[in-house]
């Protein structure tokens, strides 16, 4: 098999292979916190609604588990 390549473009794929791999790196570390600022956004408000809210003392449903609606 006989493959006519130069060094040259050779140099240049390889190159080109490293920085399609830089950019996909950042690409993924952006996503990744993107992806932590929102569940710490998200918690945030979940905190914010719920608060502290006391159990039901008595009856059947809510002394375990708030099952305000």
């Amino acid at each position: 098999m006989d493959i006519d390549i130069s060094p040259e473009q050779l140099v240049n794929r390889v190159v080109q292979s490293r920085q399609g791999s830089v950019a996909e790196a950042a690409q993924v570390h952006v996503l990744k916190k993107a992806m932590n600022l929102q569940e710490a956004a998200s918690a945030t408000l979940l905190n914010s609604v719920a608060g502290s809210l006391p159990l039901a003392s008595g009856g059947a449903v809510g002394t375990q588990l708030n099952a305000m609606v």
